[in-house]
């Protein structure tokens, strides 16, 4: 006798199958991706030149959403001192909204470089290239990178301005030092979750933005997380190539834990009550560990490191929240007068060493 089965499962079959098949092609893509990040990142790219080539309208952006975009500019007085502006990864705006009028209270014009932040970060110095000779100044500009911008700079000077041993690759000002803020130049582990970070960029961005079915792959198509992990080999190129000395390099961090003045107090109150040296240091060590492995949330304290550069500036405060403030109440961000500070006794002062300044009060 042949029994066959419930309708209710049939239906319950005919529904898992697929979603079954959806999350083993999802395992199969990720297990490959992991495997081989090189090629993962040369199949983005092409899938974003053949897109930009069989949908030239769909995904040519809107009229100021990429190229240089000015956000504060003086009077003629001060066309000499000029800063330009790059954002990080899927950054959905307002990171410089702080900044801006601190450089200007401080006489600097100041302009903001937007790019596809999602395609490879060579394109996206490529893209800056593109548009330096537009900087109709013939004074110096200096660059200020938050997060992965920091690399877009460095890959920009580098490479296209000022390369060491070959001519400039583009005309326009040169380059008067860079301030990083919150770069990985290390790498980041946080770029495995570049999705949620799309989303993020997607609400929380600019609502008159125009968007469609496109939005997202006018972004890129997603090679900046592979350049962006510990190890790529863009990092890997970009460290091995030389950086023009003529070019101060000043890095800023920020740190989640800071020594609080309770925790000293307790470590203080072991030591006293055990007398054991080596507990204390153990106990100071430990909690030093946790801080610099968490570093601002997202970027470790030892990614930040370039060999031969400055090292890095620490101040108290997460990935965003050392530009902008994450409540209304909130203090001054901490880099914001930090980088004020750097300005002025760095890179706006000929002759200044760039290891002698900082953000101590």
């Amino acid at each position: 006798m042949t029994r066959t089965l419930p309708r209710q499962y049939l239906r319950f079959g005919i529904l898992v199958l697929p979603l079954g098949l959806i999350l083993l092609l999802a395992a199969l893509w990720t297990w490959w991706a992991e495997s081989h990040p090189d090629h993962e990142r040369q199949l983005r790219v092409l899938v974003q030149e053949q897109l930009e080539q069989w949908f030239p309208e769909e995904m040519r952006a809107d009229s100021g959403q990429y190229g240089l975009v000015p956000r504060l500019q003086e009077p003629a007085a001060h066309e000499q001192r000029l800063v330009l502006l790059v954002h990080g990864l899927d950054e959905p705006g307002g990171i410089w909204d702080e900044l801006v009028p601190a450089l200007g209270a401080a006489g600097f014009q100041v302009w903001e470089f937007r790019y596809p932040n999602d395609q490879a970060i060579d394109r996206s110095s490529d893209l800056l290239a593109e548009h330096w000779p537009d900087l109709a100044t013939g004074q110096p500009v200096v660059l200020i990178g938050h997060s992965m911008g920091g690399l877009v700079v460095r890959d920009f000077v580098s490479r296209w301005r000022h390369p060491v041993g070959s001519p400039p690759g583009v005309a326009g000002p040169s380059v008067r030092g860079v301030i990083l803020a919150g770069t990985p130049n290390q790498g980041s582990e946080w770029a495995r979750l570049r999705i949620w970070l799309e989303l993020r960029d997607h609400f929380a961005g600019d609502p008159e933005r125009r968007f469609s079915l496109f939005a997202g792959l006018r972004d890129g198509t997603g090679a900046a997380k592979i350049d962006l992990r510990p190890g790529s080999r863009f990092l890997e190129d970009l460290s091995a190539r030389p950086w023009p000395e003529a070019v101060p390099i000043h890095i800023i961090g920020g740190t989640l834990l800071e020594p609080q003045p309770v925790m000293a107090a307790g470590i203080e109150a072991i030591h006293a009550e055990l007398g054991s040296d080596e507990l204390a240091i153990a106990l100071e060590s430990w909690w030093s560990d946790i801080g610099e492995g968490l570093g601002d949330g997202v970027v470790p304290v030892a990614s930040l490191a370039i060999p031969g550069a400055p090292a890095p500036i620490l101040v108290p405060a997460s990935h965003r929240g050392m530009l902008v403030r994450l409540l209304p109440n909130a203090p001054e961000p901490p880099a914001i007068q930090c980088i004020v500070r750097v300005l002025a006794e760095c890179l706006d002062s000929p002759g200044a060493h760039q290891g002698s300044c900082g953000c101590a009060e």
